[in-house]
């Protein structure tokens, strides 16, 4: 279950890194809103996930699901720059989500 509580977590991590782009600074409220409501629901997963799982391993992952996740939508969502070497290099950071997941001791 704590891996799920873990994945749950980064993808809401993704949820209020791209929100933060909506509230415009925190002037717009209901962007706002749902990001900060994103924030604690990622962090009250990632807590939910570190009774059992090492806090490096999921610390780790968390943030590589949030650092994918905002790098796919920011070329989706904001016509960011989509070129080989940062393609290459969100690869690296998936590589090491898997390969944390596979050696992690719980």
């Amino acid at each position: 279950m704590a891996w799920i509580y873990l994945l749950l977590a980064g993808l809401f991590e993704v949820v209020w890194a791209i929100g933060l782009k909506y509230t415009e600074g925190f002037t717009r409220l209901w962007p706002t809103v749902g990001t900060v409501t994103a924030m604690v629901i990622s962090i009250v997963l990632l807590a939910m996930a570190v009774k059992t799982l090492p806090i490096g391993t999921a610390y780790a992952i968390w943030t590589g699901i949030g650092a994918v996740g905002a790098v796919a939508l920011g070329i989706v969502l904001f016509g960011d720059p989509a070129t080989l070497p940062r393609l290459l290099c969100v690869a690296l950071i998936v590589v090491g989500i898997v390969g944390l997941k596979f050696t992690a001791s719980s």
